[in-house]
């Protein structure tokens, strides 16, 4: 008997909405965010959207003060630091990890993703970009085999792309941005492990000082 795919449930939907609204930064870091709009937007209950104020809650993504309502997130200078850790940590083990069990599978990933990041950046698709970049990092963790390591970056994982939403706009980021990805997918294939790991902890290194320089833009924002 063939297995049959369930529908997603109403919250998970409400969920994947207001996440790709912060995500994709349709909504500003700290900005207030209100059930009744998004009940009304989506012609639902506050019920399931309660329910998933409350994943992104625990995804880091919204704030909820009893009395006060909810609010998009926002970073501290130690924050910036504690996430970038983080992704150095994770990272670079899902990466090492893929290099042992699937390097081809990820290269054969990285290769079509960087592709499509090369192309919509030319044609000046900056969002689509931001989404690819986030498949590229996904991608070491697709192909590492250790679900234990995709759950624990998957929790976070929208987080961190609406940071690259966030840095999207400094000065020859996202330029910057592609070209160690090329560098990373260049060691990849020569099968450099240790000239792959200096590399990404350069670019996760790089992004947290342009996290930082603009930790002010982030608290006001």
């Amino acid at each position: 008997m063939p297995d049959f795919e369930r529908p997603p449930s109403l919250s998970s939907v409400v969920t994947d909405h207001i996440r790709s609204m912060i995500v994709r930064g349709d909504v500003s870091l700290g900005a207030a965010i209100s059930e009744r709009s998004i009940s009304a937007d989506l012609k639902v209950s506050k019920t399931p959207v309660r329910e998933a104020l409350a994943q992104l809650k625990n995804e880091g993504l919204v704030t909820i003060v009893p009395q006060s309502g909810v609010r998009v997130f926002t970073l501290s200078a130690r924050e910036v630091r504690e996430i970038c850790a983080f992704r150095q940590v994770l990272e670079r083990a899902a990466l090492e990890l893929s290099m042992a069990e699937d390097p081809a599978g990820l290269l054969r990933d990285l290769e079509r993703i960087e592709a499509r990041m090369r192309q919509v950046l030319a044609e000046g698709d900056v969002r689509a970009y931001l989404g690819f970049d986030t498949d590229f990092h996904m991608a070491f963790f697709a192909n590492c085999g250790n679900s234990y390591l995709q759950n624990a970056y998957g929790l976070y994982a929208g987080k961190i792309a609406a940071l690259r939403t966030h840095l999207a706009d400094k000065p020859q980021h996202t330029q910057l941005s592609l070209a160690e990805h090329g560098r990373i997918v260049a060691a990849v294939r020569a099968r450099d492990v240790a000239t792959l790991v200096g590399i990404l902890g350069d670019h996760i290194g790089r992004t947290q000082e342009t996290y930082e320089i603009g930790i002010e833009d982030i608290s006001v924002a």
